[in-house]
């Protein structure tokens, strides 16, 4: 071996096939789906796990950034963050991080592996790695296959060859995502699933990607020359990054190089791409049901029922999916849950925020979640993480009150300074200078109330911010408040 492989996780995706539980603002890799922890820090286990691993670098959009930090202290683990200024797909991402790792060497291999993908055997999944990596160091872009076990039609194919080295074999053709025809004469054929997963010389992909995406290669150069770090992070340069090509490493490269190999596993993969697959992989009662939260289930079989909060009681009913958030419902065949991100859609297209943000909005310094609201008024839950601090900042149109549920509350108003414990409040005048602070060792509860002729996100001049955020939010960023209801007869017909 060369060198210890460099793991290299990619953390884009938006999941919109499992909403309303995955969303943009907290998509599915970063949700405990299947246990306590999310398959963004299985992800990281399993490589820290692994003898042949080095460091990790991790691919994520700058709005993810404190959210993988935070995961990753939860863990207990340490990697390197290179973040997008903007969502490309997975050509420009690999091809950054390639970028990144080669400044230590071409001959350093990669291991690209998706945040989101769910794997049972990883010691099975870590033998194919080593059984790659002899056809990775002879100059071969590896992908991993996954052996069939039914005839998937969501997933594309890797139709296996002539052996290339090692254990890995040429690959003779991909296969798109296939009809249920096709998919069956495909298995039959020993034709493998593509996981979109790669282990390659980082000088090796760089060639091929000079062959076949020269442009885009370009433009993430410059990206990575350009990029700066803020916070212990690496920003890719966003007028580069921007220029390049929105695409797939399968569509830019893989589909199209002679240095194609693949190596088959049996690992129980899964990339947990809907609510059936989740359901196929939880555990399930005596009637097949797999429910998680306040749940009550009455002649009720095959259905998967998520609750965050509100009892659900389902009765008479057979292989639905349901799934109630604070915000938003879903209802759905269990088995047309893959139709759920045409639901997502139309709401975008409608302009409903809860398309792609949850109630609960996490930020660096912890979460809030609006409990009330009405005509210039606005009642709101604050969660501050141990050492989280809010900005120095002040607003134009609305004033403050908070009232510590339990914690201790390190408030700045002015160039008053107090330390608040439970049952006692503060106010915050229009316009007043403020920060909100949590010192202790336990997360800092309050609720604010707000009032004000506009409650919007975006009422806020940060003067002074450790998390190096904008002094005044982007519109873009902002999460609309109130969020107007949508006429009684709309509905997605366009369905």
């Amino acid at each position: 071996m060369r060198g210890r492989i460099r793991p290299l996780i990619m953390c884009g995706g938006a999941g919109t096939r499992l909403w309303p539980a995955s969303r943009d603002t907290m998509p599915k890799q970063f949700i405990p789906l299947l246990g306590n922890r999310s398959s963004f820090q299985e992800t990281v286990l399993r490589v820290q796990e692994a003898e042949f691993a080095d460091r990790p670098l991790i691919v994520a959009s700058e709005a993810y950034r404190f959210i993988i930090e935070r995961q990753l202290g939860e863990i207990d683990a340490v990697a390197d963050l290179l973040l997008e200024p903007a969502r490309r797909d997975s050509a420009p991402a690999v091809m950054a991080g390639t970028l990144a790792i080669a400044e230590d060497g071409l001959d350093t291999p990669v291991l690209v592996l998706a945040a989101d993908h769910h794997i049972a055997d990883a010691p099975a999944f870590s033998d194919a790695v080593r059984s790659g990596l002899a056809a990775a160091e002879g100059g071969w872009l590896v992908t991993f296959g996954i052996t069939p076990v039914r005839d998937a039609t969501e997933y594309g194919y890797v139709e296996p060859g002539a052996r290339a080295l090692g254990q890995a074999l040429r690959v003779r053709r991909f296969v798109e995502k296939p009809d249920e025809a096709t998919a069956g004469r495909l298995v039959r054929q020993g034709c493998l699933w593509n996981s979109g997963n790669f282990l390659f010389c980082a000088g090796s992909l760089i060639e091929e990607c000079e062959r076949f995406a020269p442009a885009t290669l370009a433009a993430i150069r410059e990206a990575v020359s350009d990029s700066q770090i803020v916070a212990g992070a690496r920003v890719l340069a966003a007028e580069p990054f921007g220029r390049a090509e929105a695409t797939s490493l399968d569509y830019a490269v893989m589909e199209r190089t002679d240095r194609a190999a693949v190596v088959p596993v049996a690992c129980g993969w899964s990339d947990i791409g809907n609510w059936d697959a989740l359901w196929s992989l939880s555990d399930r009662d005596g009637d097949g049901n797999a429910p998680r939260g306040d749940v009550a289930l009455h002649n009720a079989s095959n259905c998967l029922v998520w609750t965050n909060g509100q009892l659900t009681s389902l009765l008479g009913v057979n292989d639905l999916v349901v799934v109630a958030d604070r915000d938003a419902i879903l209802i759905a065949d269990r088995r047309r849950s893959a139709d759920v991100k045409q639901v997502v859609q139309w709401m975008k297209r409608n302009g409903r925020a809860e398309a792609s943000a949850h109630a609960q909005v996490h930020r660096p310094w912890g979460c809030y979640e609006s409990i009330d609201q009405g005509e210039r008024y606005q009642v709101k839950r604050i969660v501050v993480h141990p050492g989280g601090r809010l900005s120095l900042q002040k607003h134009r149109f609305r004033a403050e009150h908070w009232v510590v549920v339990s914690g201790q509350a390190h408030v700045t108003v002015g160039d008053a300074v107090s330390v608040l414990g439970p049952n006692q409040h503060a106010h915050i005048p229009l316009g007043a200078v403020h920060r909100l602070e949590n010192f202790g060792n336990a997360p800092l509860v309050l609720i604010e109330v707000q009032t004000g002729s506009y409650l919007g996100e975006d009422d806020i001049v940060r003067l002074e911010d450790v998390y190096h955020r904008e002094a005044v939010p982007r519109p873009a960023e902002t999460h609309p408040d109130p969020i107007p209801a949508p006429p009684l007869a709309a509905s997605p017909a366009a369905l």
